[in-house]
């Protein structure tokens, strides 16, 4: 993926969000996003399928829980990029809500990540 293409598709702030709270938790699931993020199942899911489409997000089916996780095949660049936004003291202010709500949900559902 190209810069430009990598840039583009963080144009969305529910994107972003997701980005940042999926590199803080290593690993969530759809459910957690849309508790975190207060919005819809749909939508959230569409922004994850952009996200898993441009090789950014991979899927985890375990039972019926579906989680992601970033892929091991980003470019350094990316990772580093993306762990740079998640150090930002600014949009850690920012989006601070939506990770008090995602800590507050009860009966989390556990990710394994060796997969």
């Amino acid at each position: 993926m190209l810069p430009h293409q990598f840039f583009k598709l963080l144009s969305d702030e529910t994107r972003v969000r997701c980005v940042l709270l999926i590199e803080r938790e290593q690993c969530l699931s759809v459910g957690e996003l849309t508790e975190a993020l207060q919005e819809s199942q749909p939508k959230i899911s569409r922004h994850l399928a952009q996200l898993r489409s441009s090789g950014i997000l991979v899927d985890i089916r375990q039972g019926q829980w579906v989680f992601y996780r970033f892929s091991k095949e980003l470019p350094g660049w990316m990772r580093k990029l993306i762990g740079n936004l998640v150090a930002s003291q600014c949009l850690a202010d920012m989006y601070q809500n939506d990770v008090e709500r995602l800590n507050a949900m009860s009966g989390r559902p556990v990710c394994c990540q060796s997969v």
